[in-house]
């Protein structure tokens, strides 16, 4: 007998189903996806009750011991950090080394110290969808540098398998928060060292560098009168050779749930 799984829909049966928006997404089964995904927790739904989150017992339980595995990737991955040359790799991957041996990444403006254990230092607050993709950026045994052409996601190599997911959980989820705020992705030029560009048809577009040379640019255009709001991610040709496509994705739906943060205490303030 097969394990049970946690889905969007078995978790749609104990939520209120009234699309209250408190947890800063369209619905209540966008929710569901969001908590199977990772990007959300129960806690981020007010109404669902301990109760009701313990009927689905063994489906719990199965979604625990498979977050418990998480660790043992990272573990892989730091090991691998331990056989790379910090001083020849750097300049490749467009970060700085120096000489406590020690590689720093720019992510977002923001510095991260990787030591030679595998290790991340930083001033800032380090969770799984930072720790994990640095260390896989760092590890990609190819790597290629900017081009300047931007692509679709599912234009990147094995894009295609995972678009149904990048879509549904990273740009429609974007995209709402952009529509309930306006300012939300002018303030992220502000907050992560954006730049602002040009892009047919977009109302605004901006470019963000989740890593040296993982480049994306966010293209929004605002609902009008009949037609409503559109909101692509594209990313530069080069993603593909310096990041595997799940790091990719983990990387984007990372940030969206940072994104819904920054927009829930603006709201709030």
């Amino acid at each position: 007998m097969t394990n049970p799984k946690l889905t969007p829909l078995n978790l749609y049966k104990i939520t209120p189903r009234t699309n209250c928006g408190q947890c800063f997404l369209p619905s209540c089964l966008a929710f569901c996806a969001a908590v199977v995904a990772g990007q959300k927790t129960f806690a981020d739904c007010p109404h669902l009750r301990q109760e009701d989150i313990a009927s689905l017992g063994p489906i719990i339980q199965n979604r625990d011991n498979r977050d418990s595995a998480r660790p043992e990737f990272l573990e892989k991955l730091e090991k691998k950090v331990a056989n790379i040359d910090f001083q020849r790799a750097a300049p490749i991957l467009g970060c700085t080394s120096d000489q406590n041996n020690q590689l720093h990444v720019n992510s977002l403006g923001k510095k991260f110290t990787v030591d030679k254990q595998g290790k991340i230092h930083s001033e800032c607050h380090i969770i799984s969808w930072v720790q994990a993709p640095i260390l896989s950026y760092v590890t990609h045994p190819t790597h290629i540098d900017i081009t300047g052409n931007w692509i679709s996601f599912r234009e990147l190599k094995g894009g295609i398998d995972w678009q149904g997911l990048f879509t549904s959980r990273c740009e429609k989820p974007l995209r709402s928060l952009a529509d309930a705020n306006p300012d939300l992705l002018t303030d992220l030029i502000d907050l992560f060292m954006g730049k602002e560009t040009i892009w047919y048809k977009a109302d605004i577009a901006l470019i963000l560098h989740p890593l040296p040379h993982i480049p994306i640019l966010i293209c929004y255009q605002a609902a009008d009168e009949d037609l409503g709001s559109e909101l692509t991610i594209f990313f530069d040709e080069c993603c593909g050779a310096n990041l595997h496509i799940k790091s990719i994705y983990t990387l984007c739906a990372g940030l969206v749930k940072m994104f819904e943060q920054i927009a829930a205490s603006h709201h709030n303030s």
